[in-house]
């Protein structure tokens, strides 16, 4: 059988065949060895033997892409194997022939020049045999092949010199060129040899686990795998990569329909049943089961993936397969994780994981269960406790890959308990890990899921932060690790569209946030929801905001998502005291401070005493207020964001000066001056983030309080920046100073 140039009798029972790039491999292989040691360097030399093993397990290529590669190691040789191979082509056909007599050669004498077994051995003993076995008629054809091979590749060089020297004519010989190259790779495809084709699926397979920006495009992998099953429709693991490439692009249907057939195929090839009988096709039936469950789930076809995963169990338990009954149990969490006894079946999953000796599922284990308690409101040295006992199963086992994501975990969990620094320095460690570690294929592990929202911390962090240049770098870097089409591309994606969201309501472009709203819903429905709220009350549309943000309460109540429930609580909260209800907001408040401190949630209880102390300066009680105040700011002012440490002391100037109503003059002036010095430094904070609204409430409040000490020159020059603020952003009827 002759296919595009590739000679081979019977696909399934031969592992390599003779093709036109393999004789050019071979011609090199006989060229090294004809070379003595002083004709080529040392430095070259070594080269070149890095060079040989992808040139023998990797697909087929052109014959100028090869000459290319053999230059860049020894340009000496290059000019040897393109002789050789021009001698070869240009010839007859029985200098083919007597090629493949002399490689014999190789083996001869006390010193061969090649070992049998080594690498290259068994290739030249493969390609020998391959070679031996073809008939006359197979012979012609493959010499014919090799001609048009050597030919294809002659043109490719002409159209290279061609476009060196005419610089006028480059477009239209760049047409032609394209076209010549098109050829000559359809010329040079065909099937690859089972070698070829399981470094193929093994490469691109890691390339789509750690680095999927190396990984071939979906639609270019995909066709690789369909002229692979075309040739070989029973090779299994060609059908699980189809899986894992219709996964990138979130197709259902594709990537149901390969997975059925990698586990069909691995039945019929009697991959399983050889060795286990039996026990293979049933262990083939239940991991086919477990993993159309967890499919499934991923798309949120969860009625679904509980009826696969019932499959699974019930067919696990028939054969007592206890590994598969873990991997089972561990996904029935993940089912039913909203349940309130779920932390029960996880613990349980955890023991029986230890008991069976896997630290991975163990660990995943224990991940889980520290996420459930974290946003149970346990405290954080029992939860960093807990990842350091599966930190050391990750070290034990060296299992990098769940290190990361402990980091990760760690991470998250500080930015939840309002931690910045500490948060930002577990975000800085992983990135500084994954820089340092390398995997198979010279691929660097840092395109995974953890390094993404480790890195979507980093840039949030920045954000709050005011250095929104460097958050606009590390975006641009996500975007460069992780394309849009990638499978974690919407992490870096939410984020972007929430810091661009604040920085919009910063500088006070109501409109631009609003319509970055539809593609915050798009990607997360309740941040979406919520952040059009915010939008809806920075309008004065407060009745359409209380209802949105009504909805989304009882939602999130029943979600039992207490971090948006006390966001949400807040904003209800700043509705009220907008709409000249301060009373109506202190229970609200106070229901947000309880939830904060119940979850120990420090930030969020910041924050809220900050809504508290500003609801009792309302109610004219400035002095409880200021003591509040002295509770709450510490840790705004340690790892607040720069928008909230100048609310707070925004906040505490105001205080101040509600305070100082009673004093006598002297003391009342003093009180006067510090409010000033705490408004130049609130000024200072709402500028890092631009924030020009609340840059215009600072400069009325100086200038009415420059005002009151006769200080004339300071109170013109900040009525004058309010002047200009408020031309700029007009108060849409909403009193100044009528907000936190």
């Amino acid at each position: 059988m002759m296919t595009n140039g590739v000679v081979h009798a019977n696909l399934f029972g031969i592992k390599d065949w003779v093709t036109p790039y393999k004789i050019a491999v071979l011609v090199l292989l006989n060229e090294m060895g004809r070379t003595g040691e002083g004709a080529v360097s040392l430095v070259e030399r070594r080269k070149l033997n890095q060079l040989l093993l992808p040139l023998l397990q990797g697909p087929d290529i052109t014959l100028s892409k090869l000459y290319k590669l053999i230059e860049e190691s020894c340009p000496q040789l290059a000019n040897s194997v393109q002789i050789r191979i021009k001698l070869m082509a240009e010839g007859e056909l029985k200098d083919m022939e007597q090629f493949f007599d002399d490689l014999s050669d190789s083996f001869s004498g006390t010193e061969p020049e090649v070992h049998k077994t080594s690498v290259v051995g068994l290739f030249l003993r493969h390609m020998i045999l391959a070679y031996s076995k073809l008939s006359f008629s197979q012979v012609f054809k493959l010499y014919t092949a090799l001609q048009q091979y050597f030919q294809n590749g002659e043109k490719k060089a002409g159209g290279d010199a061609d476009m060196d020297r005419e610089d006028a004519e480059r477009q239209m010989e760049k047409e032609e060129l394209d076209v010549s190259v098109r050829e000559e790779e359809v010329s040079c495809s065909g099937p690859l040899s089972q070698k070829q084709a399981e470094f193929f699926l093994s490469q691109q397979a890691a390339l789509l686990k750690n680095d999927e920006t190396k990984a071939l495009t979906p639609a270019s992998l995909q066709k690789e795998l369909n002229n692979l099953l075309k040739f070989n429709p029973d090779f299994a693991e060609a059908h699980y990569l189809s899986y894992l490439n219709n996964l990138r692009v979130q197709d259902v249907f594709s990537s149901t329909h390969s997975l059925l057939h990698y586990f069909d195929r691995l039945i019929l090839t009697g991959a399983e049943g050889k060795s286990n009988g039996e026990e293979g096709y049933g262990r083939s039936l239940r991991y086919a089961a477990l993993n159309l469950a967890a499919l499934h789930c991923r798309f949120g076809h969860y009625q679904q993936a509980e009826l696969a995963l019932q499959e699974a169990i019930r067919i696990a338990q028939e054969s007592n397969d206890h590994v598969c009954l873990q991997h089972c149990l561990s996904w029935l969490y993940v089912l039913g994780q909203k349940r309130a006894d779920s932390y029960v079946l996880l613990e349980h999953s955890v023991k029986k994981a230890v008991h069976f000796g896997l630290p991975y599922l163990a660990s995943l284990g224990i991940q889980s269960l520290v996420q459930q308690r974290a946003f149970a409101g346990k405290t954080a040295n029992k939860l960093m406790d807990a990842l350091k006992d599966s930190d050391l199963l990750h070290w034990k086992h060296s299992l990098s890959e769940l290190i990361d994501i402990s980091i990760a975990q760690k991470t998250a969990i500080w930015r939840l308990y309002g931690r910045s620094t500490m948060a930002l320095q577990q975000a800085q460690m992983l990135l500084s890990m994954n820089s340092l570690e390398s995997v198979n294929a010279s691929v660097q592990q840092n395109n995974t899921e953890s390094f993404a929202v480790a890195l979507c911390h980093l840039a949030e962090l920045h954000a709050e932060q005011g250095c929104f240049a460097a958050a606009a770098e590390v975006l641009k870097h996500l975007k460069e690790r992780f394309p849009p089409n990638s499978q974690h591309a919407q992490l870096w994606m939410l984020c972007d569209q929430k810091i661009q969201f604040d920085r919009a309501m910063n500088d006070g472009k109501f409109h631009l946030a609003d319509s970055l709203v539809t593609g915050i819903t798009a990607l997360n429905g309740i941040e979406g929801v919520y952040r059009k709220a915010v939008v809806l009350q920075a309008q004065n549309q407060m009745t359409e905001a209380h209802r949105l943000l009504q909805k989304l309460l009882t939602y999130c109540q029943k979600l039992k998502n207490t971090e948006m429930v006390i966001s949400v609580l807040l904003s209800v909260a700043e509705l009220y005291w907008r709409s000249s209800s301060p009373t109506i907001a202190m229970p609200v408040l106070l229901e947000a401070l309880a939830l904060s401190k119940e979850y120990r949630l420090q930030y969020l209880a910041s924050e809220t005493v900050l809504n508290l102390a500003y609801a009792q300066l309302i109610l004219g009680i400035p002095e409880q207020a200021l003591t509040l105040l002295h509770m709450a700011i510490e840790p705004i002012l340690a790892d607040g964001a720069i928008l909230d440490k100048g609310r707070a002391m925004f906040l505490v100037s105001k205080c101040q000066v509600a305070s100082a109503a009673s004093y006598d003059p002297v003391k009342k002036a003093e009180a006067l001056e510090a409010a000033i010095e705490n408004l130049n430094e609130a000024k200072n904070y709402f500028a890092k983030v631009d924030c020009r609204e609340r840059i215009r409430d600072v400069a009325y409040f100086q200038a009415r309080l420059y005002h009151a000490l006769g200080k004339t020159q300071e109170r013109n020059r900040c009525a004058m920046v309010f002047r200009q603020l408020h031309q700029e952003l007009p108060s849409h009827g909403v009193p100044l100073i009528n907000h936190l």
